[in-house]
């Protein structure tokens, strides 16, 4: 009296299986790759136009060469590391990306906060979102040079020290090619402080080869 109602079952299981090996509709396909970017002025379009920054850039070069992958542009201008370990813990909930961009430290740098401060905020912010289950990129600065060169290589060595303990990946300097660049006013707005819109594909250049890496 049975044998229908098992044999239902069995034919509708067998669909499950066959759905999960690519045979029929895409039911079980993999979840879509989301990036996190968590950073401050230089990835939140300070003084730029909208759409112009290196992260909108990310997002259409995205759509060309990776289709499927989201952006999420979680930068404050003016954002320490302490900001974005304060909300580190709710963005992975919302968002629950796949990759977390960390784009953090410069301005702890130009406040003059202690360099110890800053390392465990980048350490717990990275130990968070690995946690969470997602690759984590950090992007590194350096100090202003009028802070000496003792404390320009420490606060460079932080993030590497960072990025090893956890197994993240790196770009040692953000700004390369910006920053170091022997006529640096032409990438700077009149604050000097922030890129402006030239930079902005330079700054991008910086962060693709390695992000590419992660985006399997």
């Amino acid at each position: 009296m049975h044998k229908p109602l098992l044999r239902r079952r069995h034919f509708n299981w067998s669909l499950l299986a066959l759905a999960c090996w690519g045979f029929v509709a895409p039911l079980c396909a993999a979840p879509a790759q989301r990036v996190l970017v968590v950073g401050d002025s230089l990835s939140a379009e300070y003084g730029l136009t909208r759409g112009t920054g290196w992260v909108a850039l990310l997002q259409k070069k995205l759509a060309q060469e990776k289709p499927g992958v989201e952006v999420i542009n979680a930068s404050i201008s003016g954002e320490t590391t302490s900001g974005g370990r304060s909300r580190m813990a709710a963005l992975l909930q919302k968002h629950q990306p796949s990759h977390v961009v960390i784009e953090l430290g410069g301005n702890d740098a130009l406040r003059g906060l202690p360099l110890n401060m800053t390392q465990d905020n980048l350490l717990t912010m990275t130990r968070q979102a690995k946690s969470a289950g997602a690759q984590v990129l950090l992007l590194g600065m350096q100090m202003p040079p009028n802070y000496g060169p003792d404390m320009a290589r420490q606060f460079e060595a932080a993030y590497a020290q960072v990025a090893k303990s956890h197994k993240a990946a790196l770009v040692p300097f953000f700004l390369q090619g910006i920053g170091d660049d022997p006529e640096p006013l032409k990438w700077f707005q009149a604050d000097r402080i922030h890129p402006n819109e030239a930079a902005q594909p330079r700054m991008l250049a910086n962060v693709w080869p390695t992000l590419k890496k992660q985006l399997k």
